[in-house]
């Protein structure tokens, strides 16, 4: 188990919870009493310490590297019915970005998220997560196939952003997310958006239009991450956990701020200290909104979808404000 650094209490916790157990299966003492009593004392710190959590401490733990990734949620939400498809019929096949069709309890269900990679070597194919255009291009190729068969879409977002080389932006990566959010906003089938972890700028976004878009309770969302918005405003990475709470980029606050349509609770400790109650959690949710939305008419989702993101922010018009001379 990787610990964070605020963790260090529950990893003092734990490491005598496994000498207790030790001493206890090598030795005739009984000490179930206080293995029970270690157990809960455990359970309590961890309580105390997540239900504190600053919002740099929760993108410390969007990030935990045991944390589950998107083909994970996939697998263990379409019972391992998931048939991964590829390529962007224009220029390859983008190893950030995956997709496919998978039933979720008897539904065939258009799965697509952003795959970090779980080892080195996959994380550097999959280059952490960050698409390049052409996986932006297969991921609405693969929504528009949904349309066709009239498939429920379900995204699961997860990358610290679109990908930033030079290749990207000579293949159109700003165009290519642009479209997505075009043609997400209309599409006529019920489209569920997850951040399962990092949500992060026109990455996200571009798979992140949809009639309810989710976070997970620690996972961020936001223009920029808090390094980087540190490193513009202050020239050092230093301040970033001033900057994570002035992006107000957490789940709570999103939906505070009618940004996301709801928050997904997480088993104690974070998703990645127990990933099956994880997976339930995540596949009740999905079929909780695909039962509300299968209900409403294309043409209404469409207009409530287009609407909600139009509402969003606030417009001051200049020149209505400007006195007369």
């Amino acid at each position: 188990m990787t610990y964070l650094d605020f963790e260090k209490p529950i990893q003092e916790l734990e490491a005598e919870l496994t000498k207790l157990n030790e001493v206890a299966s090598k030795s005739k003492v009984d000490l179930k009493d206080k293995i029970k009593e270690l157990e809960q004392h455990i359970k309590d710190k961890t309580k105390e310490l997540y239900s504190n959590l600053t919002a740099w401490q929760r993108v410390q733990v969007s990030r935990h590297p045991e944390r589950p990734y998107t083909l994970a949620y996939i697998d263990a939400v379409s019972d391992k019915s998931f048939i991964e498809l590829h390529g962007d019929r224009t220029v390859g096949d983008d190893k950030a970005m995956v997709g496919g069709f998978g039933e979720i309890d008897g539904q065939t269900v258009m799965f697509i998220g952003q795959q970090k990679g779980i080892n080195t070597k996959m994380r550097q194919i999959r280059r952490f997560g960050m698409a390049n255009p052409e996986g932006y291009r297969k991921a609405l190729r693969l929504m528009k196939m949904a349309e066709k068969f009239n498939k429920p879409i379900v995204t699961f977002i997860d990358t610290p952003g679109a990908y930033p080389g030079l290749e990207a932006e000579e293949r159109g990566q700003g165009e290519a997310i642009a479209r997505n959010l075009l043609e997400m906003a209309q599409l006529k089938v019920p489209v569920i958006c997850i951040i399962i972890g990092e949500g992060a700028s026109g990455g996200a976004l571009g798979i992140g239009i949809g009639d309810k878009v989710l976070m997970l309770e620690n996972t961020w969302y936001s223009v920029i991450s808090p390094e980087s918005c540190s490193s513009i405003l202050w020239r050092s990475w230093n301040f970033k956990e001033k900057a994570a709470e002035a992006l107000k980029l957490t789940a709570i606050d999103m939906k505070k701020n009618g940004l996301i349509d709801g928050v997904i609770e997480e088993p104690l400790g974070g998703a990645h200290r127990n990933h099956e109650a994880m997976f339930a959690t995540v596949k009740t949710e999905i079929l909780k909104h695909l039962k509300e939305l299968k209900k409403m008419k294309p043409a209404k989702r469409i207009e409530e979808r287009i609407q909600k993101f139009a509402s969003m922010g606030v417009v001051h018009d200049l020149e209505q404000e400007e006195e007369p001379a």
